[in-house]
């Protein structure tokens, strides 16, 4: 009798478990599966799998190719998404234009092992929408037997001896972000002075340009196919990975730091499954295991801590307080962005 009793009083608890993390679901299908929208091979997918193991949640994994896809998909409507992936500046717009739910963090106790630095900052800051995911910088990876002197500079990229050996990144806010570090003015700035001393500066750049790519970039330089090129610090490190004559450095002037974030949208279906996965990522363990896979900095205080301390030195995986304090967060700039790509236009056009 014992025994049934406490079969009986344990199937209750997992019913009443299961109503608890699926309140909020949008239908009787819904607490079952749950909808996550990422940026492409920015997951370790086993996860994913053991999650499931886990909860009993099947999850519907697609990826998106741009902060600006990522948009116009809950923008427009049409598809549900439980999580998203947005970039710091995305989500201070998504957040402005009441796109985003906010996260109620008692369901999510491993926020805990985030990094102070990485709460309450200027794209969330009330730190009621947002959980960090994975954080890094921009700056420049060089060939160290193609170069000639230091790389610590911005400068360096309208340097005429490395004409035809510069792969720029191709994104308006990196490149103008890049001029504008360059020229001592404000990153983020919406005076149309700086914009257009920016855009000249970029004009002025672009005979010496190989090529404006993205993630193309990592097997150009890995092939020795050019001296510079602009990156994020995760791409430079598996460059260097794969290249021992490669080196990354944070220019002098400054640069950006950016976070990507993990996000609830309004049109969330499972709200608690939302939650439930976000509080999973944040496990150390799993933290550990993302982040040793994709290859961009953590977030995860825990996670940090079981690093390799080769890793946790590592200048590219980890900035000293120095650089990160010259870095900046990008911010969304409103209708002014108009203006941005506008002359990302007018840079390309020009002969």
């Amino acid at each position: 009798m014992k025994q049934i009793i406490k079969k009986m009083i344990l199937a209750a608890a997992a019913v009443s478990a299961a109503a608890a993390l699926c309140s909020g679901c949008g239908g009787a299908g819904a607490q079952k599966t749950l909808n996550v929208f990422n940026w492409g091979e920015y997951i370790d997918e086993s996860i994913l799998a053991d999650f499931t193991k886990e909860t009993g949640i099947k999850i519907n994994y697609t990826t998106f190719a741009s902060n600006e896809d990522l948009y116009a998909k809950i923008k427009n409507g049409g598809v549900s998404y439980d999580v998203i992936v947005p970039s710091d500046y995305m989500l201070q717009r998504m957040i402005e234009e009441n796109l985003l739910d906010k996260i109620d963090f008692n369901n999510v106790p491993n926020f805990s092992y985030i990094f102070d630095r990485f709460k309450n900052t200027s794209y969330d800051p009330t730190g009621e929408y947002s959980v960090p995911y994975m954080w890094g910088t921009l700056g420049i990876l060089y060939n160290k037997k193609m170069t000639d002197g230091p790389v610590d500079s911005w400068s360096v990229l309208w340097d005429s001896k490395y004409a035809g050996s510069i792969f720029m990144y191709d994104s308006v806010k990196d490149a103008i972000a890049i001029a504008m570090f360059k020229l001592g003015l404000p990153v983020n700035s919406t005076d149309p002075a700086d914009l257009a001393a920016a855009k000249n500066e970029l004009i002025k750049q672009k005979p010496l340009v190989l090529a404006y790519v993205t993630d193309t970039v990592r097997d150009s330089m890995i092939g020795n196919e050019a001296a510079l090129a602009v990156v994020y610090s995760g791409d430079a490190i598996y460059c260097m990975d794969n290249n021992p004559d490669l080196a990354y450095a944070v220019p002098k002037e400054g640069s950006n730091v950016w976070s990507d974030t993990l996000a609830i949208p309004k049109s969330c279906k499972n709200k608690a499954g939302a939650e439930a996965f976000i509080n999973y990522l944040c496990k150390p363990e799993v933290a550990l295991k993302n982040s040793e896979y994709i290859g961009y900095s953590t977030v995860n205080s825990a996670a940090f801590d079981m690093m390799d301390d080769s890793v946790k030195t590592d200048p590219a995986y980890w900035p000293t307080d120095d650089v990160f304090s010259r870095c900046v967060y990008y911010r969304y700039l409103g209708d002014f962005e108009k203006n941005y790509a506008e002359a990302w236009t007018e840079i390309f056009a020009a002969n």
